[in-house]
């Protein structure tokens, strides 16, 4: 969508974006705190997943949770939270004419909170059967249990479930008043900007009933190991084994390695015609293939996964180390490229069709390291990617040598170590060639 994006600076030490979308016909919130589960203590992990539950519910102006959730819903608006290890952020949509009723009741909900025992007692409750639905998911299960032995700030649901009787309703409180003030608050409004709403905003933000005093808080460093044994998950009521690769730099990516990374990253998994996922399937080995990319504060990753029989894991483990190597050995078609980037320029394209897509296209790097991406340069970017850039970021994921390969499933340890000890030379400079 058309839009215009500005920064601004409250007196209170707030900082956010305001998303100018012309003639759009909703409205949409984001406020976010840096205050996640590692500003807790490890027996206190739940603390803050349990506060952003509570935290939208009584409050000074409506003392009651449903009333309030009737309130602010009534005319079909939208609104949830969410906590990660590093943030928690609170988001409304609703339609353009009533914007500032909702944007006033969310903050209504963030100033002033009541954290009501009861209401405590029932989203404890609620945060449990959560906790044990998660569980469920054999991908998020094994995905937890690599992050923790990568040694990534994380606990596994089972584990979170085991010490959320530690947490009380004084543990909300507090932690509340540690993390929400003005400073540590960042934000990001997106609608019909027009001048007179625009001024009406940041006045409202700028009188937002909160502690002025401190700074937002750093994330915090993780660093992650080597795993010389694969991780194993046993479940033997699953038929199909799950499995991730994880490989590691050393470093945070320049945006252009992030370029080129990201369009490889399509290249080899995000179609049914990519060189892995694409081979695989014409083989009938695997009917779907997920990869992608994340970065800490201080390292950059690149992971695989699928669900795939164990009778086909070894043929979808030699494609996956056969295309990996042939892009590290540079061995790319320039047409290949091309089509790729055009691939990548649409999908971008479709990705902010809507108000809520243009502001997460900001949110999460601006809530991340407040760093404001150029939207309308982003074409240039895809088309800008070279072949070399594609190869060096490519080696670069694998030359540190910090990587770990995860199972879960029936299929025994034996059988995850021959999975491992086939993924492994795509970190030898002998398979590769180069690095």
């Amino acid at each position: 969508m058309k839009h215009t994006v500005s920064e601004i600076t409250l007196t209170t030490g707030a900082k956010g974006l305001l998303v100018h979308i012309p003639h759009a016909s909703v409205m949409t919130f984001d406020i976010n705190f840096r205050a996640g589960e590692y500003l807790v203590l490890p027996e206190k992990w739940e603390v803050p997943h349990l506060m952003e539950h509570v935290l939208l519910g009584a409050n000074e102006l409506i003392p009651k949770a449903r009333d309030f959730q009737a309130e602010l819903e009534k005319n079909g608006a939208y609104s949830n939270a969410s906590t990660s290890v590093y943030d928690i952020t609170y988001e409304a949509e609703c339609a353009d004419f009533e914007w500032d009723r909702v944007l006033g009741l969310l903050l209504a909900s963030i100033t002033r909170p009541l954290f009501l025992k009861e209401e405590f007692q029932a989203e404890f409750g609620n945060v449990q059967e959560e906790m044990a639905a998660r569980a469920n998911n054999h991908f998020r299960r094994l995905s937890l249990e690599m992050r923790k032995s990568l040694g990534l700030l994380v606990k596994t649901d089972a584990e979170r479930l085991a010490i959320m009787d530690n947490v009380t309703v004084d543990d909300v409180r507090n932690h509340y008043q540690l993390t929400h003030f003005s400073p540590n608050m960042r934000f990001v409004v997106a609608g019909d900007l027009n001048a007179k709403r625009r001024e009406h905003i940041i006045n409202m933000l700028e009188n937002v009933d909160l502690p002025k005093k401190g700074k937002r808080f750093l994330l915090p460093h993780e660093k992650p190991k080597r795993l010389t044994q694969p991780v194993y998950v046993q479940n033997k009521t699953v038929e199909n084994l799950y499995f991730y690769i994880d490989t590691f730099m050393k470093r945070r990516m320049t945006d252009p390695e992030t370029d080129a990374l990201n369009l490889v990253n399509t290249m080899l998994t995000e179609t049914l015609y990519s060189k892995i996922l694409g081979t695989a399937r014409e083989r009938g080995l695997v009917y779907g293939m997920n990869s992608g990319l994340s970065q800490t504060r201080d390292a950059s990753n690149w992971w695989f996964g699928a669900q795939v029989s164990d009778k086909n894991a070894g043929a979808l483990m030699g494609i996956i180390v056969d295309e990996l190597s042939k892009v590290m050995r540079g061995e790319l078609d320039d047409e290949e490229i091309a089509t790729t980037k055009q691939y990548a320029l649409g999908r971008f394209q479709r990705s902010a069709q809507t108000v809520g897509g243009t502001a997460s296209g900001y949110s999460g790097r601006y809530f991340f390291d407040e760093v404001i991406e150029n939207y309308y340069q982003i074409p240039a970017r895809i088309e800008a990617i070279e072949k070399d850039e594609i190869i060096h970021i490519a080696r670069s994921m694998f030359a540190d040598k910090v990587w770990g390969v995860g199972v879960l499933g029936g299929c025994g340890e034996e059988f995850t170590a021959e999975i491992r000890k086939q993924l492994a030379p795509l970190w030898s400079n002998q398979v590769v060639g180069v690095l």
